[in-house]
């Protein structure tokens, strides 16, 4: 079944995972995704190679559904490939440097200047203005200068998340940008430059915690996994695991404890609500260790999700690859390696719709497979494609 993005063109500059991410986002909703690498492969190509052919998760699950073409932007040769690119798109990602953006002429006023209607999805680490817009940046750096790493973690050193949230929450933010422009496109007929960073998605998601800093003489500290604003909620040790248990609201509070046997802490003032029940957390994760000392993983667990208490058991990553709801729901799909010696699990299309769902159809281009049948499309002879070869422009 054709995506509801079928007929829209992306041309993908992006590397790593704030502009690839967006772009398989739209991959897998049927848009037609070219994916350009530099002539010897873009540096996240082989980031923790799992392939046999070299490729490394992140690549292959961020360039799926994508063709992948080379091309060298800092080439004079190339001019005229990129013009022609530009000029069949809707959509060009760009994920650089603002001043590497200019010299190569991917900057939204140069891309204007080839299709006046095209929409730019520009990422950067700081934005294209203000002091910092030429400083280079990646997703610990947003989660460095927002407060997350400061407050992430047991008191000591500062923690980064092990996940690229930040990196992961700019694409989502372009691809919501991107869908918006096109969406406006079609009423107004002009196209516009979508302006995300990864300081501004990582002071979005910090915002709660920023915003009680300033009207308030409260200062947090790091805390490990107990939260600032409810208990129970935190990690605990059962006799052969760990499990999580993130509570929040009178209702679940009332059930918790008649499950622990602690009924009367339901009127306990130190308990009265969520605010005084974290102050007094210490108490509260006292108790819910104690009862889960005695019980297994899978004992406590279930008992606590007979009394409609929220509950995890903490995974390694072999169980979430055996779970058998991930396998269920399909959440993980095993695609072809792009050497064709076998399969690697990637995550399936993470959004579904009910009429046009999209999906994973196919895996990551190898280097420069559709270089020649994308320049065929553009116009382009297979005497000057062999032409742009000899001059390092592909």
């Amino acid at each position: 079944m054709p995506g509801p993005l079928q007929g829209i063109r992306v041309i993908d500059f992006g590397r790593f995972i704030a502009g690839p991410y967006c772009a398989m986002l739209l991959a897998d909703m049927g848009a037609d995704v070219i994916r350009v690498e530099r002539r010897e492969g873009s540096e996240d190509r082989c980031v923790g190679p799992i392939a046999n052919s070299g490729e490394g998760g992140l690549f292959l699950t961020m360039n799926r559904n994508k063709r992948g073409i080379t091309l060298d932007p800092a080439n004079d040769a190339s001019a005229e490939i990129i013009r022609r690119l530009v000029k069949s798109a809707d959509v060009v990602v760009v994920n650089l440097p603002i001043d590497v953006m200019k010299k190569l002429r991917l900057d939204y006023d140069s891309l204007r200047a080839i299709k006046p209607d095209i929409i730019m999805a520009m990422a950067s680490a700081f934005g294209p203005d203000g002091p910092y817009a030429n400083r280079v940046g990646f997703d610990t750096v947003g989660q460095a200068m927002s407060g997350a790493m400061s407050l992430t973690g047991v008191p000591g050193v500062p923690i980064r998340s092990i996940v690229a949230y930040v990196d992961y929450g700019t694409a989502l933010h372009a691809a919501y940008g991107v869908m918006v422009a096109l969406y406006e496109k079609q009423k107004s007929g002009r196209g516009q430059l979508i302006d995300v960073s990864l300081l501004t998605t990582s002071i979005a998601f910090m915002t709660p915690l920023l915003a009680e800093r300033a009207v308030t003489e409260i200062i947090r500290e790091q805390a490990g996994n107990t939260a600032y604003y409810t208990s129970p909620s935190d990690s605990y040790r059962t006799l052969d695991g760990w499990i999580m248990v993130p509570t929040i609201g009178d209702g679940m509070f009332r059930r918790w404890a008649k499950l622990v046997g602690r009924e009367d802490l339901i009127d306990d003032p130190r308990c009265k609500d969520d605010i005084t029940r974290a102050n007094n957390s210490a108490l509260i994760n006292e108790i819910m260790s104690k009862w889960c000392s005695t019980r297994t993983r899978n004992e406590a667990l279930s008992e606590l999700e007979r009394a409609r208490v929220p509950c995890a058991p903490v995974y390694s990553l072999d169980e979430v690859l055996e779970d058998p709801h991930v396998k269920s729901r399909e959440l993980i799909k095993e695609v072809e390696d792009p050497g064709g010696s076998g399969t690697v699990p990637i995550a399936n299309t993470p959004i579904r719709l009910s009429a046009t769902p999209g999906g994973v159809e196919c895996r990551a281009p190898r280097l420069g497979e559709h270089t020649h049948e994308v320049l065929e499309e553009l116009g382009f002879t297979s005497e000057e494609i062999s032409a742009f070869r000899e001059r390092g422009a592909i």
